[in-house]
């Protein structure tokens, strides 16, 4: 369950302007994740992580958790094989 992936995840909610980028990245960094959280501007948010499976089901769950700043009302996600490029993990 450690296989390296990559998680694309797409949070709806009130998400923007309420610390959800800064809050995703310091899981993401605690759990040794690379990648970005990206505000768009319909008004989600854009999680792009990399690194073993299992931390990234751990971020998920996290941000599934009802524990985030703001208010997650759906995330929509998918996990394929990862591409590399990506250092650190960056609010965007």
């Amino acid at each position: 369950m450690n296989d390296t992936a990559r998680l694309t995840a797409w949070v709806h909610g009130r998400v923007q302007g309420v610390g959800f980028r800064w809050w995703t990245r310091a899981r993401a960094l605690e759990l040794g994740l690379v990648g970005h959280a990206t505000n768009q501007a319909d008004g989600r948010v854009l999680v792009i992580a990399e690194g073993p499976r299992g931390q990234l089901d751990r971020l998920l769950a996290l941000l599934r958790s009802g524990e985030t700043p703001g208010t997650v009302t759906l995330v929509v996600d998918q996990f394929d094989a990862p591409r590399g490029g990506l250092s650190g993990f960056v609010e965007r």
